[in-house]
C-alpha cells in the first residue's frame, strides 16, 4: 500500500480511538497535535481550511471553521458544498484537493461547532468540482471500510456506492451538526453541570430540550434546553420529573411515595421542590413558556 492511502487509514483509526473515549466533537488543539505514524508526528488541522501534512502530496482534511471566512453550506441535494481557497481556482490547495477528487482519496471533515470544538467527520470524498462556482461537493461515506489496512480499490468502491446513499450519508451529518452544536452550547451555558444535582462531568451530561425537537415549536436553542446528567435526562424525559416555570423541580407524587434504595432518595425524591440551577447569563435561561409547556403535561402524566 502507498504511503498515502497508509497515513490516511492511520488517521482514521486514531479519530475513531479519540472519538471513542471523548465523542466525535474534538479539541483543536488535539487536532493540532495529532498522532504518530513511524516515528514522525502528523497533526490533522492547521489555520487554512484545506491541509496537507508534510509527510503527504496530497491534502488529508477539510475544515469549516466557526465563523471562518467561508461560507461553506449544505445543498438542496444534502451534499456539503465546500468553498475553494480564495478565488484562484489553480491555488496549490485547490489543485491539491482536485487531484484528491481525481484519485478518489478519503478525507477528514472538521466542521467547528464552537471556537475550539470540531465535530469529525471520517472518511468524506469530494464528489464534484465547480471551477465556475469556487467549490468542491462533498459526500460522506462511511460504508467504505477505509479502516483495514489493506489494499483497496478506493475509486471503485466509491463508484459502487448509490448517489442516494451518499446524500443519505451525508444528510446525517446536519442532523449531528445540530445535535452537538446544541449540547455544546447548553453545556456550556450551564458551566458543565446538571442543572438538577449539579454533577460536573461533561461525559456523563446531556443537552435536554425542554419542547422536543422532534416538534415545529422544539428548536434547537439554548433557552429551550436544559444541562441534565443523563439519570435526570431520562428521568425529566419519562415525566417522572417536572419544572415549574418558576424554576421548581418536582417530582412525580407516585415516585415520592416509593420506598427504595439510595439512588431513588437522594437521585430523585430529594430534588422536590429545589430550585433549578440556572446559567449565569440571564440571557441564556430556560424559556418560561417552553417550561409552561412542558409542565402542563408532567401534569397530566402524574
Amino acid at each position: 500500500m502507498d504511503i498515502d492511502l497508509q497515513v490516511r487509514i492511520a488517521a482514521f483509526n486514531w479519530l475513531s480511538e479519540q472519538v471513542n473515549s471523548q465523542g466525535d466533537v474534538l479539541p483543536r488543539k488535539l487536532l493540532e497535535s495529532g498522532f504518530d505514524f513511524q516515528g514522525q508526528r502528523i497533526p490533522l488541522v492547521a489555520p487554512q481550511g484545506i491541509f496537507k501534512p508534510q509527510i503527504l502530496d496530497l491534502p488529508l482534511s477539510i475544515t469549516t471553521a466557526p465563523k471562518g471566512p467561508y461560507d461553506d453550506y449544505f445543498g438542496k441535494d444534502n451534499f456539503l458544498i465546500y468553498r475553494y481557497r480564495g478565488t484562484d481556482p489553480n491555488h496549490r490547495d485547490n489543485g491539491g484537493l482536485r487531484k484528491v477528487f481525481e484519485l478518489k482519496r478519503p478525507l477528514v471533515y472538521f466542521h467547528g461547532i464552537e471556537p475550539g470544538k470540531y465535530l469529525a467527520t471520517y472518511p468524506v470524498y469530494i464528489i464534484g468540482d465547480d471551477p465556475s462556482n469556487l467549490t468542491f461537493k462533498v459526500a460522506v461515506d462511511d460504508a467504505i471500510p477505509v479502516y483495514e489496512p489493506a489494499e483497496t480499490n478506493f475509486a471503485r468502491q466509491v463508484a459502487e456506492v448509490s448517489d442516494a446513499r451518499h446524500a443519505y450519508l451525508t444528510s446525517t451529518v446536519k442532523i449531528r451538526l445540530r445535535q452537538r452544536s446544541f449540547r455544546e452550547k447548553v453545556l456550556d451555558a450551564y458551566k458543565s453541570q446538571c442543572a438538577f444535582c449539579r454533577l460536573k462531568h461533561r461525559e456523563l451530561l446531556d443537552a435536554a430540550h425542554i419542547i422536543p425537537d422532534n416538534l415545529p415549536e422544539g428548536k434547537s436553542t439554548i433557552e429551550n434546553g436544559l444541562s441534565l446528567c443523563k439519570l435526570h435526562h431520562a428521568a425529566y424525559d419519562s415525566f417522572l420529573i417536572g419544572v415549574t416555570p418558576d424554576y421548581i423541580i418536582h417530582v412525580r407524587e407516585d415516585i415520592l411515595e416509593e420506598e427504595d434504595g439510595p439512588v431513588l432518595q437522594h437521585g430523585l425524591k430529594g430534588l422536590h421542590r429545589t430550585k433549578l440551577i440556572l446559567p449565569v447569563s440571564k440571557d441564556k435561561y430556560p424559556s418560561k413558556d417552553a417550561l409552561d409547556w412542558r409542565y402542563s403535561r408532567f401534569t397530566k402524566a402524574s
